[in-house]
């Protein structure tokens, strides 16, 4: 469902203000020492951030997708829940053996097996849209006058081997269970998905470079990293928290996450944002893209 902006271009969305109000609470009941806050803390002050990061993109775009696109803010939540349980199976396939988590792994969950569940979701549902309204930010300030470079011609066969590459990278994970292979996770879909959205006629990665402009994939990998961080922040003070074993470098840590870890933050957010594109693009064909999506968009303002 899309809908007009209501608000002036020189307003900030109420909208904003609520989420600072629930980031603000959820710290302050947190230090207070609120039980109930501190197991529920990462979804709540996600969505804070999600709020009060949508509106900052309406106050610089005047538009945001929980105001002018709503039903592409919905296909965002259910892409982000459905693939970070993809990533979940990587770092835990129990399918066939059970026990076994390999890089993270989740403390003082709520015991109620249902609401445990909710409480996986809505945690989930915040990942893609926080990273992408982030990267919203980047684009209209840091990289909004970002100049185009010489095209880089990337051929056909250079794309499918790519993509080869990344199919390869993305199956041996699972079909050599070892904790070495953390970072293949999260570069492997890069090299698989934005190939094969570039050959399929969508938005892509590739397809900016072809052009020459660089401007959505610097706003990504900022997106990732300051998230990264804010998740990394935000989980070390929580009652529900997670923690990571991993057998390099793991005991110099920055909060729970491993030093090395945070250079998976900025790929992260590129390949989220390619299966957004690659799951949107099955929903419709390429001649009935909008371009009125602001993650979908192969040009800016």
């Amino acid at each position: 469902m899309r809908t007009q902006p209501t608000f002036g271009s020189d307003r900030f969305p109420a909208h904003g203000y609520v989420g600072l109000f629930i980031i603000s609470f959820a710290e302050a009941s947190l230090f207070a020492g609120n039980d109930l806050i501190g197991r529920w803390f990462t979804p709540i002050v996600w969505t804070g951030y999600v709020l009060f990061a949508d509106a900052w993109v309406f106050h610089l775009k005047r538009r945001s997708p929980l105001v002018s696109d709503r039903l592409a803010f919905l296909v965002i939540i259910i892409t982000s829940i459905l693939t970070w349980w993809m990533f979940e199976f990587y770092n835990a396939p129990r399918f066939w053996r059970s026990d076994l988590e390999l890089w993270w792994h989740y403390h003082n969950l709520e015991p109620n097996p249902f609401l445990r569940r909710v409480g996986y979701d809505w945690a989930f549902a915040t990942i893609f849209p926080g990273l992408f309204l982030t990267a919203e930010i980047f684009s209209a300030t840091v990289f909004r006058q970002s100049p185009r470079t010489r095209p880089m011609q990337i051929s056909r066969a250079a794309m499918i081997g790519c993509l080869i590459i990344g199919a390869a990278l993305a199956s041996l994970p699972l079909a050599i269970v070892s904790a070495w292979f953390a970072p293949l996770v999260w570069l492997a879909f890069i090299l698989l998905v934005d190939p094969l959205n570039a050959l399929r006629g969508w938005p892509s990665i590739c397809g900016d470079l072809a052009r020459g402009d660089w401007r959505r994939l610097c706003s990504l990998l900022a997106s990732g990293l300051v998230c990264g961080v804010l998740w990394e922040f935000w989980n070390y003070w929580a009652i529900s928290r997670w923690t990571y074993t991993v057998p390099y470098f793991g005991d110099i840590k920055i909060f729970e996450m491993p030093v090395l870890g945070y250079l998976g933050f900025p790929p992260f957010a590129v390949e989220c944002w390619a299966i957004y594109i690659f799951c949107r693009s099955l929903l419709a064909p390429p001649s009935r893209m909008d371009e009125t999506d602001i993650w979908m968009r192969t040009r800016d303002d």
